[in-house]
């Protein structure tokens, strides 16, 4: 390949980085928001969560449609090729934790609805929120620097969000148990934290996925034990 398309090569590469990142960055802002309409009982902006969901599925459309146009025009190899085979599964995985941002705006509306919602204390649903928020972006920052090393410990870090969904869940269980009253509501809160979990759930791929981009290696179903330990940069 002779310079100037090599040249040409990259820019193709670093557009198609630029959009997962601006498709990440709208995912985080979704989550963002539906954090905040749950934290303070907003119809409005849990409403503007889910108004903006149709423009994450056209980001996914539009950016795996640019990988094989790349993939067609320049028959990529080796990191090359791992690149736009996962910047396909990468966009899979923000365009659904886009859907659960929205998921916990649906569920927060309904919530709202209900008086007893008032009885339950959801803390620890809003400190997964954060772990969860902090994962995503964390997760597009190791992308971004194609820093197979920085997403090790974010494949670890999915299994706190994990222990804090539990201990939310057993939570919920005694609050309906005792008050039945709570059990429509609570129903609500357990379906936004499994949104929640999710989210970690698919920061968690996109960080194995950028291992796989820098290191070529799979290392989807290992125990998640340091996948970053042998980067070769």
């Amino acid at each position: 390949m002779d310079k100037h398309l090599s040249t040409q090569f990259d820019a193709d590469l670093d557009a198609i980085a630029r959009k997962v990142l601006g498709m990440g960055g709208l995912v985080e802002s979704q989550l963002e928001r539906s954090m905040t309409a749950l934290t303070d009982f907003d119809p409005h902006i849990a409403d503007h969560v889910m108004h903006q969901e149709h423009r994450i599925d056209e980001m996914e459309i539009e950016i795996d449609a640019d990988c094989a146009a790349m993939i067609a025009r320049r028959s990529p190899v080796a990191r090359d090729l791992r690149f736009a085979m996962a910047v396909s599964k990468i966009v899979t995985n923000l365009e659904r934790a886009g859907d659960e941002a929205e998921r916990i705006a649906k569920r927060t509306k309904h919530i709202m609805e209900q008086a007893s919602a008032h009885a339950i204390n959801f803390s620890e649903l809003k400190v997964a929120g954060e772990m969860a928020a902090a994962l995503l972006r964390d997760t597009l920052d190791a992308f971004a620097r194609q820093d197979a090393v920085a997403a090790a410990p974010i494949i670890e870090r999915d299994r706190a969000l994990d222990e804090e969904f539990r201990a939310f869940v057993r939570k919920l269980i005694s609050y309906m148990t005792e008050d039945p009253r709570t059990i429509s509501a609570g129903l609500d809160f357990l379906f936004i934290a499994k949104a929640i979990e999710r989210i970690g759930d698919h920061a968690t791929n996109i960080a194995e996925l950028v291992v796989y981009i820098v290191d070529g290696r799979d290392v989807r179903h290992q125990g998640r034990s340091d996948p970053g330990a042998q980067s070769k940069g």
